[in-house]
């Protein structure tokens, strides 16, 4: 159990906890859950980025590691994600007193949409990575698409959760933008890859 496996474990622990104040609002100020959560959210992603980081650089990549990093990565983001679209209060923008250029539904519903694109794109990924490795051996390694794909989801959740709050002048816009950069990554990298890897892929079996 090294320092990356540990940071890995820690990411899945403080998963629940974020999720838990998305969804439920204990305070009069829903702004406090949101910090709250958001707090949580960003310190678990910045686990997401170290523990990979110390694994390569100190050469301590293990079995388990391979395992419960994507595992916690898709945790993360998939749970906050669906804890956005069944929260009560986190588009509940008059409750702030936070205008929006565009209509709320329009944010919400952009939102909820572009979540449905990751969860498919996430499960198509992954079964092709499944084929290949199965049929060829052959390891779908992260491309810089992907990743920067994980950065658009990372700041998009974050841009829900906090624009309201340390933001409000930019009256939904960095929300906005960042949900459509979002889709656009997660759309494109899903792409790249099943072209990239389709090759592997037997359609006569």
């Amino acid at each position: 159990m090294n320092l990356p496996n540990k940071l890995t474990l820690g990411r899945i622990i403080i998963i629940p906890f974020f999720v838990f104040f998305l969804v439920y609002n204990l305070f009069d100020n829903p702004n406090i859950s949101r910090l709250i959560s958001a707090t949580l959210f960003i310190i678990a992603s910045v686990t997401d980025f170290l523990d990979g980081y110390l694994a390569r650089s100190r050469n301590l990549i293990t079995d388990f590691g391979k395992f419960m990093d994507p595992l916690a990565d898709k945790f993360l983001i998939l749970g906050a994600m669906f804890a956005i679209c069944f929260s009560d209060y986190i588009f509940d923008y008059q409750a702030v007193g936070f205008e929006t250029v565009i209509s709320v539904e329009i944010i919400k519903h952009l939102f909820f949409w572009t979540a449905i694109v990751v969860v498919f794109r996430e499960l198509a990924v992954t079964s092709m990575r499944l084929v290949v490795a199965k049929s060829s051996g052959a390891v779908i390694a992260a491309s810089s698409l992907g990743k920067i794909k994980t950065v658009t989801q990372i700041v998009a959740t974050c841009a829900v959760m906090l624009e309201p709050v340390i933001l409000p002048f930019c009256q939904g816009i960095i929300t906005l933008i960042s949900t459509v950069l979002m889709l656009a990554f997660t759309l494109i990298s899903g792409i790249n890859y099943i072209m990239t890897y389709w090759k592997f892929i037997n359609t006569n079996k």
